[in-house]
């Protein structure tokens, strides 16, 4: 790592921080087109709109603004799933849950299949990040799981394929963007099309979720 770069415990200015987002947004989409091992260091300052002296002085390395960009990725797509509410209704928690996370693959889906890119190569860049905060994080949030299952709102289910599910689900709107649009002649972009799919998905879901009256 260049000796020059700002260290992880000092207060970035909000000029670092400008920057920061600056290279991350155009390193996301130089490694979304052409992947870890064809992007190119300077190709990404170029998108920045800086130089790449300048670029390494936030990151020392390729391999470094890789793993920010993933960083920054799985940080934003774990956000909806911080907010379920043990307290809050099931099907109101989870159904805006999954419309944060369709959401998502509607404004970010080049974030989505670079992470699925990543995860599908075994994850070596963020396997820590997986196997920590990410687990840590699912491991919590299935207490709320079972927490609503004890109190009766919701019918006993193994939280962790629960989660998996709602990932399957509504990531596969932007994983696999272009066989949706050429059977539906539509995508998830479509605010039409992402309210049928939150439609569909929550009445699947539910059915088999929610206890019968």
């Amino acid at each position: 790592m260049d000796s020059t770069a700002p260290q992880q415990d000092t207060p970035r200015t909000r000029i670092q921080e400008k920057n920061r987002a600056r290279i991350l947004d155009a390193a996301l989409s130089v490694f979304s087109r052409f992947g870890y091992r064809g992007a190119r260091v300077d190709q990404i300052a170029e998108d920045a709109g800086m130089s790449k002296s300048n670029l390494l002085y936030y990151f020392g390395s390729k391999s470094e603004i890789y793993k920010a960009v993933l960083a920054d990725l799985l940080d934003r797509w774990l956000a909806p799933l911080r907010t379920l509410d043990p307290e809050g209704d099931p099907r109101t928690e989870l159904t805006a849950y999954i419309e944060q996370k369709l959401r998502f693959s509607a404004e970010y889906p080049e974030a989505s299949r670079l992470f699925a890119n990543e995860v599908m190569q075994g994850a070596p860049m963020i396997r820590d990040v997986l196997e920590g905060p990410l687990k840590a994080l699912v491991d919590e949030k299935s207490e709320v799981l079972r927490h609503w299952a004890a109190c009766g709102r919701i019918l006993p289910v193994d939280p962790h394929h629960l989660i998996f599910l709602i990932w399957a689900t509504t990531q596969t709107y932007a994983d696999f963007a272009p066989q949706i649009e050429a059977i539906t002649g539509t995508g998830i972009d479509d605010p039409k099309f992402r309210k049928q799919a939150l439609a569909s998905l929550t009445d699947l879901i539910f059915g088999g979720l929610l206890p019968r009256a």
